[in-house]
């Protein structure tokens, strides 16, 4: 019976210990977070010139459908 106790008290610290130094799930929740972070700094940062770029990119889309449409 002591025999018994002692292996599962010793498969409770393995798994114990495995379940604080597993930082897989974290490391990926950080990166995501740092990410984010970044895309948003740099949307903001570029606001106007990707508003620009943005409309530039509708207009030219609109004209041509608009002479593909008309068979120009």
């Amino acid at each position: 019976m002591l025999q018994r106790l002692d292996f599962w008290l010793f498969v409770a610290k393995h798994r114990l210990r495995e379940f604080w130094t597993d930082e897989d799930g974290e490391v990926s929740i950080v990166t995501m977070v740092v990410l984010i972070g970044i895309a948003v700094l740099l949307a903001i940062v570029f606001r106007d010139q990707i508003t620009k770029l943005i409309k530039s990119l509708l207009d030219t889309i609109t004209k041509n459908a608009t002479k593909a449409v008309n068979g120009e």
